[in-house]
C-alpha cells in the first residue's frame, strides 16, 4: 500500500527546487483509504504532482475539516487524523510525517486576521482528505504541508477566501481544495453512473471552462442534480476557494471519470 506509493516517487524532485513561476491551485478528488489500493489512481495523481512546478509548501482545505472560526493545523508533525470507520485495520498503520510549515502559517494568518477571526489547532494533524492525495502526489513526505479547515459551506464565502489566500501563489505555496465533486453516500454508490451524477459533474466542468463564477456562486439553485449529488456541501466548497484563489485562470482537468458508480474524479487544474 504505501510501497505502492514510494515506488512512484524514486524520481521526485528535491524539495530546494523553488517555483520558477506563480503556482497554480487544485482541486482533487481525495476518495477514501483503498486509493491506496489503487496504483492507476495513485499513478494519476503523482503524474499530476509531477508536471506541476515543485511547491515551497502546501496549503490543504479538506472536507473533512469544518470549524468556525477558521483555523489552522499543526505546524509540526504530529499523527495523521483516521477520520473513518470500518475500514481493514493496514489503513490505520498509514503515516505520512510531512514536515510542519509554521512559517506558512504565520503567512496565512497575516492574510486572514484583517477579514476574520483564526483559530490555531497545534495538534490537529492531517485527515485522509489531505494525506491519502498527498502520498501519492509527494510520497517521500518532503514537501511541508499545513491544513486549514473550512469555515463556511457558503459557495460565496469560501470563493472570498480563495481571494484571500491568493498573493500565496506567488511565494511558492500550492494551494489545494480536497473533496469530491459529487459526494452521495447513500445513493452514489452503484453498479453504474446515475444521471443526476453525470449531470451536475458535466455542468460544473462547463462552468468552469467558460470561468462562469456567478454560476458557480448560485450552483445551489442553477445546476442540474445537485440536490442528487451532494446531499450536504462540505465535498463541493473547497473547489470554490481553489478558483477564488485563480479566478481568472485556464481549467485543465487531469483526472476524471467516476468511482463506485456516483463519485465523480474530476480533479482541476487552475492555472
Amino acid at each position: 500500500m504505501v510501497g505502492a506509493a514510494a515506488a512512484l516517487g524514486a524520481n521526485a524532485v528535491s524539495a530546494t527546487d523553488t517555483p520558477k513561476k506563480r503556482m497554480p491551485t487544485l482541486f482533487l478528488a481525495h476518495g477514501a483509504p483503498p486509493v491506496l489500493d489503487m496504483p492507476e489512481w495513485l499513478a494519476e495523481l503523482h503524474a499530476l504532482a509531477t508536471a506541476l512546478p515543485r511547491p515551497r509548501s502546501v496549503l490543504m482545505l479538506s472536507a473533512h475539516w469544518e470549524t468556525k472560526p477558521i483555523a489552522v493545523g499543526a505546524t509540526r508533525t504530529v499523527p495523521l487524523v483516521y477520520d473513518f470507520y470500518g475500514f481493514p485495520e493496514r489503513y490505520y498503520q498509514v503515516k505520512y510525517p510531512a514536515p510542519g510549515a509554521p512559517q506558512l502559517a504565520e503567512r496565512v494568518l497575516s492574510l486572514l486576521e484583517p477579514h476574520q477571526g483564526v483559530a490555531q489547532e497545534p495538534d490537529r494533524g492531517l485527515d485522509h482528505g489531505a494525506f491519502v492525495p498527498l502520498l501519492a502526489m509527494y510520497p517521500q513526505a518532503d514537501v511541508p504541508v499545513l491544513q486549514l479547515s473550512l469555515p463556511s459551506l457558503q459557495a460565496p464565502e469560501m470563493f472570498a477566501l480563495g481571494k484571500q489566500l491568493a498573493p500565496l501563489r506567488d511565494e511558492g505555496v500550492l494551494i489545494i481544495g480536497s473533496g469530491f465533486i459529487t459526494h452521495n453516500l447513500r445513493s452514489g454508490i452503484s453498479a453504474t453512473t446515475p444521471q443526476w451524477a453525470r449531470d451536475f459533474d458535466g455542468w460544473v466542468a462547463e462552468a468552469l471552462h467558460k470561468k462562469n463564477v456567478d454560476a458557480l456562486l448560485d450552483y445551489r439553485q442553477k445546476a442540474p442534480g445537485v440536490r442528487e449529488s451532494l446531499p450536504t456541501h462540505e465535498h463541493f466548497v473547497p473547489l470554490l476557494t481553489a478558483v477564488g484563489a485563480a479566478p481568472d485562470e485556464k481549467v485543465a482537468f487531469p483526472i476524471d471519470g467516476f468511482w463506485l458508480g456516483g463519485f465523480t474524479r474530476r480533479s482541476a487544474v487552475f492555472g
